[in-house]
């Protein structure tokens, strides 16, 4: 046995590992008891203090000092093992266990608070979260900007003002576009009621046509959907609403596009640090190509149609022109999860600005609720209605996701980039969704994107698949073309 081979076996250990305690996350979302939390969070600290042991375990520093790559992936796996190993030792093990424990705590509190619309219930646990989040952010930042360390987590070599450059860049068109589709009738709602298990049913049957895997996969309920594990399990949720099914469904493709990443990445780096997608931003082009380019446009929506005539009866859309119409309807609402393309973004920049002044000191947790309902209300035109509808909406922050918000924009950037060129590689593309067909589309990203897990850098990914350096130009034409032509501007 090599110094590597002894590293490699002690890395996919750990990898394993790590997967059961994301087992157990899945767990506490979906079916759990809620009287569990308490147990659940020293089952999960306990697990985060075995895996920061082994990431900061001595011997990885010894096998890296001696180790020597036997090939281009194994250098690459080596990149990977010494950039993680070399986070993981700046973050003591105490503070590991206790973020551990925290966020579980402060997950339950926030659902609770959610329902109850009582955002001074979650406020104390969260001022903990922030509280701890910025002693770890400052333990990585090595002098620099602590938001840029957590920002680092998500999508590396990315700093804070390289986000902002971008969305200061994109707000001027998006905002434009907003107003102008605003100003033009809406297309004509969804009638009636629809049956949460047939909702379901067709999730499913949504989930296999963009190439799910249900032998090593499995879609379930939760508050907030979400996508769990990589290779062989890959398990992800949806919600369901009797007056909205659009919720569920384009839900379910979203969470599939980020499960067909993880469990089309090469079995070769199965367990491996090369073993997951290579950032959140990169994961995130994959769910919204899936969820926008592919799933609301004209040629899938035209079959979806008759799938929904055949769920649900009649829901008062005549024809699949209208029914396309009415998937891609731009509307006032509240939920990031539930904006449309064109606003989706918007919803994005607002949280970027606020945690990126929770993480400085600059917003004080006790001013959040605050200081979110100013800037929706100077972002979209309209007050926040209720907390569920403002602060309190996301799970991210409870579960000390500082850093993360940005990447579902950054996925968007890199969406229209791979969409422009997937058009080029697939030039059938529209006969084939018209079918149901999304396996010239899936399969071309499999190959060219999801197949390399982490083998490249975020931007490399992007840029060696869609033949372009990452920009937003390509996301913002294609989305002033599409609303465009259905709003008649």
């Amino acid at each position: 046995m090599t110094a590597f081979d002894d590293l490699m076996t002690f890395q996919r250990e750990t990898s394993a590992l790590g997967q059961v305690a994301g087992r157990l996350g899945w767990d506490q979302e979906t079916v759990m008891p809620k009287g569990a939390a308490p147990q659940r969070g020293e089952e999960k600290a306990a697990m985060a203090a075995i895996l920061h042991a082994r990431r900061c375990d001595p011997r990885v520093a010894e096998w890296l000092a001696v180790v020597e790559a036997p090939d281009p992936i194994g250098a690459a796996q080596l990149r990977e093992i010494r950039r993680a190993y070399d986070r993981a030792t700046k973050v003591p093990a105490d503070l590991a266990r206790a973020l551990a424990r925290i966020t579980t705590r402060a997950h339950g509190i926030w659902a609770q608070a959610r329902a109850d619309e009582e955002v001074a219930a979650f406020l104390p646990v969260l001022e903990e979260v922030v509280a701890l989040r910025r002693q770890e952010a400052q333990a990585l930042a090595d002098d620099g900007d602590p938001y840029d360390a957590l920002v680092e987590d998500y999508e590396r070599a990315t700093t804070g003002a390289q986000i902002a450059a971008i969305f200061d860049a994109m707000r001027p068109r998006l905002v434009a576009l907003r107003a102008a589709v605003l100003e033009r009738p809406a297309p004509k709602a969804l009638e009636g009621s629809f049956d949460e298990t047939r909702q379901m049913k067709l999730s499913r049957q949504l989930a296999r046509a963009f190439g799910y895997d249900m032998h090593h996969g499995r879609v379930d309920k939760a508050v907030h959907p979400f996508s769990s594990g990589s290779g062989m399990d890959v398990r992800i949720t949806t919600r369901t609403n009797p007056l909205d099914p659009f919720n569920c469904l384009y839900s379910t493709i979203h969470e599939v596009g980020h499960a067909a990443y993880e469990q089309n990445i090469s079995r070769d780096f199965l367990l491996t640090p090369l073993g997951r997608g290579v950032s959140m931003g990169v994961h995130e082009s994959q769910s919204r190509i899936y969820e926008n380019q592919l799933g609301r446009s004209r040629a899938f929506t035209g079959w979806m149609y008759g799938q929904m005539r055949d769920a649900f009866g009649d829901f008062g859309i005549e024809g699949p022109d209208a029914f396309y119409a009415t998937v891609n309807t731009v509307h006032r609402g509240y939920i990031r999860t539930e904006a449309d393309e064109v606003q989706y973004n918007l919803h994005v920049m607002l949280r970027f600005e606020l945690e990126r002044a929770l993480m400085s000191g600059d917003l004080a947790v006790c001013d959040l609720e605050a200081a979110w309902n100013d800037r929706f209300k100077a972002d979209f035109g309209y007050p926040v209605d209720k907390p569920s509808n403002g602060c309190l909406q996301d799970v991210h922050w409870s579960e000390g996701l500082f850093g993360y918000f940005p990447t579902y924009s950054l996925g968007n950037v890199y969406a229209g980039c791979l969409y422009q060129a997937l058009r080029q590689a697939v030039p059938d593309l529209e006969d084939q969704l018209a079918l149901g067909d999304t396996s010239g589309a899936t399969g071309w990203l499999a190959e060219n994107v999801q197949r390399h897990g982490g083998l490249y850098e975020p931007r490399e990914v992007i840029a060696r698949a869609s033949g372009m350096e990452p920009g937003p130009e390509p996301l913002l034409d294609y989305l002033e073309a599409k609303f465009g032509a259905l709003y008649g501007l």
